[in-house]
């Protein structure tokens, strides 16, 4: 059974001790009400994992875990086996023995756009919101920062991340929590909060952003990364109905859109660093995802406009401050 115990005493000591206050009792409530009708079948395929005796990941260009040089072939087939068994597997690549993971998202490119324009991570304390599996919080590991706390309400994203962290040797400084956004107090507590992904499934999309205000501490950066639409400082769409498929899809601003909302929640040095149109090399049906994706969620004659005829999925990334209360 995943037990988050080890999480409790690492925090008690630091800057995020209030968390205390809430959190056992939002997990217990998770547990017993929430968690996914598969998650004790999920955690018995996690038991024959075997954490290694001694083994380093490789974090800074990908996600891998290399080998124990005493595994068998036929140990490693057991352990593909075991991580098929938690299809889909959405947010990668990752790089496990002699296999991979090859995920329906290459994550790493979305990475590797961000990356060079960010604060280092070097001794920050970081928060991933909506962090999937976990991938990006292993590459913020990869990047020296101190301690990563990742939230996703998924229960399978769960099993995937510690399956992943199992193999990795179980790291103490990086850990997942089944929690929304708004289930946390104003920590005030993170260097860095990562929020990619997440914007356009808010049914509030101003109230997110001063939600994660509230997780900074002062001077404190914003990673935000969305769906965006071309316009000026007044267009946001609102889909009817779907957008590429997804029913809780709310609103997609402009990139001017999207600074002035940041503003007026009170961020400062607000810029887009990077926009892209997602590609179905980005973004696609594999072995180890074999749902649809995004070549089904295109018009098959103008994969400019989505099934639906909106346009198609174009993402931004945004950086931005949370103020000092008293500037020196």
């Amino acid at each position: 059974m995943i037990e988050f115990g080890q999480f409790y005493a690492q925090i008690a000591q630091s800057s995020l001790s209030r968390w205390l206050n809430v959190l056992p009792a939002q997990l217990e409530i998770w547990r017993s009400q929430e968690a996914h009708g598969l998650l004790p079948s999920w955690e018995r395929v996690l038991d024959k994992l075997t954490i290694p005796e001694s083994v380093t990941p490789a974090l800074t260009d990908s996600v891998t875990i290399p080998a124990p040089e005493t595994l068998s072939q036929g140990e490693k087939r057991k352990v593909e086996n075991l991580l098929r068994s938690y299809h889909p597997w959405r947010k990668g690549p990752y790089n496990i023995y002699d296999f991979q993971i090859d995920t329906e998202w290459r994550s790493d490119w979305k990475w590797e756009r961000l990356i060079s324009h960010i604060s280092p991570l070097k001794h920050r304390k970081v928060l991933d919101v909506g962090c999937g599996n976990g991938y990006h919080m292993w590459r913020m590991l990869g990047a020296d920062a101190e301690f990563v706390v990742g939230i996703d309400p998924s229960s399978l994203f769960l099993v995937q991340f510690e399956a992943i962290r199992k193999l990795a040797g179980n790291p103490r400084n990086i850990n997942l929590l089944p929690l929304g956004i708004e289930q946390l107090p104003a920590l005030e507590a993170f260097d860095s909060v990562f929020s990619m992904g997440v914007l356009y499934h808010r049914r509030s999309p101003i109230d997110h952003l001063f939600q994660l205000k509230d997780q900074l501490v002062e001077g404190g950066e914003l990673i935000l990364e969305t769906l965006i639409v071309e316009g000026n400082v007044d267009t946001v769409l609102v889909p009817p109905e779907r957008y590429a498929k997804m029913n809780n899809v709310w609103s997609l601003p402009s990139v001017p859109a999207l600074c002035r909302w940041l503003e007026k929640c009170g961020f400062v040095n607000v810029r887009c660093v990077d926009v892209s149109t997602t590609s179905v090399a980005e973004q696609r049906k594999t072995e180890w995802m074999t749902n649809e994706s995004l070549a089904e969620f295109l018009d098959p004659n103008d994969p400019t406009q989505t099934i639906e005829g909106h346009p198609a999925p174009c993402r931004a990334v945004i950086i931005a401050n949370k103020p000092f209360t008293n500037p020196i």
